[in-house]
């Protein structure tokens, strides 16, 4: 997984262009995809601490760059997404 101050812009439905942190990357052999968490810059934290993650797909260009982002589809990608962040949440709070 990789770690680090990069950034992505996201045009939403309305055309907005929307700046978002990275949380972590990480790849899925089992779906032969790569996914991106991610979350606004600059969000607020809700009334529990939480900031609403977003997630995506991707295939990486040939240069390894990110390529489209796609939309998750699947339940069991789903499944496996929340697993890959609860464990990355628990490794950050073991680092604190």
């Amino acid at each position: 997984m990789e770690h680090g101050e990069k950034q992505i812009t996201v045009i939403d439905e309305e055309g907005n262009e929307q700046l978002y942190e990275i949380l972590f990357t990480f790849e899925s052999d089992t779906f032969n995809k790569s996914y991106i968490l991610y979350y606004p810059v600059g969000a607020d934290t809700d009334d529990e601490g939480d900031i609403e993650i977003q997630a995506s797909s991707f295939v990486p260009n040939e240069e390894g760059e990110d390529g489209e982002l796609e939309p998750i589809e699947t339940d069991e990608e789903w499944d496996m997404i929340e697993e890959m962040l609860n464990t990355f949440l628990e490794e950050e709070e073991e680092q604190e």
